[in-house]
């Protein structure tokens, strides 16, 4: 038995779950500055593919409009979310890995710098019980807009993640990571068996350097 570990975003799905929340909130209106908000959007999710973005600047916008709603309102709005958005960009190619680690034995987890609300229906829709994610702070029942915890990006990857090991009993030997973004490095670099999947184009080089498997789950 091995840890197979997955990024989400272009990784097990063909998009972004971050970026498609953030839309399909304007679309369905409970954004009102429509305009200014899309355009921070696309921004930040620029920013992210190059390897640059702020993320406490990021999730200050991303995780506001959380604090606005009840947790009711909120899993209705992801219902939502999920039929429109998520569904039509699950991969096959991507659960049919799952499927295989799972028919080994092997523990499977995903990680991602998504916040685990937007996530978990995503996770668990590909049959996976464990999730490392960013963590929306909660008090008296709500989001508060703010973080709790260490932001799951870059390093905070592997800083989230060396706790969960020691809590659950796994290691890194012989474990798998399948990444698309240059943004997981830190974590790649630490597994014995790294995978470029659907990789953006700095990763897709280091991969080439280092001689890592490359996977494309979009065709």
């Amino acid at each position: 038995m091995s840890l197979a570990i997955f990024d989400l975003d272009k990784t097990l799905i063909g998009g972004d779950s971050d970026y498609l929340w953030g839309e399909f909130l304007c679309e369905i209106g409970v954004i009102v500055d429509v305009n200014s908000y899309q355009k921070k959007n696309e921004f930040y999710f620029q920013q992210y593919d190059l390897g640059y973005l702020d993320i406490d600047a990021y999730l200050e916008f991303c995780l506001e409009p959380l604090s606005r709603h009840s947790f009711s309102e909120l899993d209705a709005y992801h219902k939502e979310f999920m039929r429109q958005k998520i569904e039509p960009i699950l991969l096959d190619k991507a659960q049919k890995v799952v499927d295989q680690h799972k028919s080994q034995g092997d523990t499977l987890l995903v990680i991602t710098a998504t916040n685990s609300f937007i996530t978990w229906p995503i996770v668990k829709r590909y049959g996976i019980e464990n999730l490392i994610a960013t963590e929306p702070e909660v008090k008296n029942g709500r989001y508060t807009g703010k973080v709790s915890g260490i932001p799951c990006y870059k390093n905070g990857k592997v800083d989230n993640l060396v706790p969960w090991l020691k809590e659950n009993q796994e290691t890194l030997t012989d474990s798998t990571f399948y990444s698309d973004s240059n943004n997981d490095l830190p974590l790649l670099r630490l597994v014995d068996r790294p995978v470029a999947v659907n990789a953006d184009p700095i990763l897709t080089e280091v991969a080439r350097q280092n001689g890592w498997e490359t996977l494309d789950w979009m065709k």
